[in-house]
């Protein structure tokens, strides 16, 4: 089986894959990153092809889906409340000046 053979996959990481790489691409991706990092989360989840035979496949952990939430804001608990704000202030900026062009 050469590398990157999707035929030892089940149907459901398949579909897993797919919704994970539409997430991406909704987010700016290119789509060939996308796809990459959606087979990487998946074989993190469910470690790999599982279509090798009855019983043989390893439950999914979901631990990438699990993840979200508690990695953000570490960054930003580590920098000093100027800091903070000035980034903050930036951003604010940012999103007003970009306004008219995300309205349609």
């Amino acid at each position: 089986m050469p590398r990157g053979d999707k035929s030892k996959y089940t149907d459901k990481q398949e579909r897993k894959a797919d919704h994970i790489a539409e997430g991406y691409e909704k987010r700016g991706v290119s789509e060939k990153e996308a796809e990459r990092r959606a087979w990487a989360t998946v074989n993190k989840d469910s470690g790999g092809g599982n279509k090798s035979g009855s019983g043989r496949g390893q439950p999914d952990t979901n631990e990438s889906a699990k993840k979200g939430g508690h990695v953000g804001g570490r960054a930003a608990a580590g920098r000093p409340k100027a800091e903070r704000s000035a980034s903050a202030k930036k951003a604010a900026a940012t999103r007003k000046r970009n306004e008219h062009s995300t309205r349609h």
